[in-house]
């Protein structure tokens, strides 16, 4: 009987310990998920420096090179990831036209694509072993798919029809209850770079009136506040932690600042592309290289002539403070998601310098475009200023991975942003 009971007893300790074990591991992982969230905003407390990949397919080893780089954010655009190499290289007809990373098809959303998503998934745990944080943003939404996978016109149904605000919500929602407490990603960016004014004929920041633009389409599909509205709604009844990201409209430009409305939660932040003039920083060899920086741009439809220099630059994103100061939004709220110049543009390297001076200047987070694009070479700024060698061109004919020690030079525009990385 003794032998019985000490049994008994034994087991009932055992049990008890157990059970207590259990409850520690399940309050630990809660620990940690917590811990997790509360990190989320807190890492945007201080400026932070970034870049951008949106390359062909998913390639973690750039994860790994960005840490070296003390790259402190990816912002990871995957929807290229959708389509076959030959359309996206060899410039061969889309085989899928109507297949959209994640969302299944632009034209009608009806729950995200599984094997995206696994894609995706791999992806991030792939970014969190190498300790990279990803602040994660997608080209298209139902009704706005990306204009260079739709035969490079805009679609504007998104901008006409509140549909697509309801279907962009549902699927936001369904991501960021399956992200949200994914310890690498620290930033939901709802879609990169709007474009409502498109859809009613305003195109021209340069002499349109934002204002008596705003005043004709308040509260109808084509008001970017109000899908702003409806998505982040719908995020935060699963997701209330994870920093979510508004871009400016016509296509983030600092000057659309003017309509942006604040949203009332204290983990938005606000985001916008900087690559203006954008006549001069868009010049490729098919263009010709007219300008030079700093130097004369003619801008916009009437062709009006431009010094542009740093002043001028600061002058242009002068609406950007001027929001933040009437809104009472902090720097650390405010994001330069894109910003960039081809770097085969002569003074390549001052554009960018001066540029990052005014954005530390503001104390504002900046990203740069692009870190290792493989899709296109032009602001890949680790070749320098010349063209790439021609292992960089064979690679990316036989859909090789590129040995980067055998393309990249040292050169001046690398030297600025590196520096930059690396300043404590």
């Amino acid at each position: 009987m003794k032998i019985l009971l000490s049994i008994i007893l034994t087991m009932m300790v055992l049990f008890v310990s157990g059970c207590s074990e259990m409850h520690k591991e399940k309050d630990d992982e809660a620990q940690l998920i917590a811990d997790n969230s509360s990190e989320k905003i807190g890492f945007w407390n201080k400026q932070k420096r970034g870049a951008n990949f949106m390359n062909s397919k998913s390639l973690p080893e750039n994860y790994k090179a960005a840490k070296q780089y003390n790259i402190e954010f990816i912002r990871l655009a995957p929807d290229k990831w959708a389509k076959d190499h030959d359309f996206l290289f060899n410039d061969k007809p889309d085989v899928q036209p109507e297949r959209d990373f994640l969302i299944g098809s632009a034209n009608e959303y009806k729950g995200i694509d599984e094997e995206d998503f696994a894609e995706l998934k791999a992806d991030l745990d792939a970014a969190y072993e190498r300790g990279s944080k990803v602040v994660l943003t997608v080209l298209s939404l139902p009704g706005n798919r990306w204009r260079q996978f739709n035969h490079y016109e805009n679609d504007d149904r998104i901008w006409k029809d509140t549909k697509y605000h309801e279907q962009s919500a549902a699927f936001w929602r369904d991501l960021a209850q399956r992200l949200k407490n994914h310890p690498a990603v620290i930033g939901y960016n709802l879609i990169n770079e709007p474009h409502p004014e498109t859809a009613s004929g305003f195109k021209e920041f340069w002499t349109e009136d934002y204002r008596e633009w705003y005043n004709k389409v308040e509260n109808t599909a084509a008001d970017l506040n109000a899908l702003y509205k409806t998505i982040v709604n719908s995020v935060r009844t699963v997701d209330k932690e994870t920093p979510i990201i508004l871009n400016s409209g016509l296509y983030a430009t600092p000057w659309a600042f003017e309509y942006l409305k604040p949203i009332n939660d204290d983990k938005v932040l606000y985001a916008f592309h900087m690559y203006e003039p954008y006549e001069m920083t868009s010049q490729n060899k098919r263009k010709g290289f007219t300008y030079k920086y700093p130097g004369t741009v003619v801008v916009g439809e009437r062709q009006t002539e431009k010094l542009f220099n740093k002043n001028a630059l600061e002058e242009f994103l002068e609406p950007v403070m001027k929001w933040s100061k009437q809104n009472n939004i902090p720097a650390n709220r405010i994001i330069v998601e894109e910003f960039g110049i081809n770097r085969l543009v002569e003074g390549s390297n001052r554009y960018i310098a001066d540029l990052i001076s005014i954005f530390n200047q503001y104390g504002w987070h900046w990203a740069f475009y692009a870190f290792r694009e493989d899709t296109w070479e032009g602001m890949d700024y680790q070749l320098g200023n010349k063209a790439p060698k021609w292992e960089y061109w064979e690679a990316q004919e036989n859909g090789e991975k590129q040995n980067r020690e055998e393309i990249e030079v040292k050169n001046q525009i690398w030297d600025v942003l590196e520096k930059e990385l690396r300043r404590e």
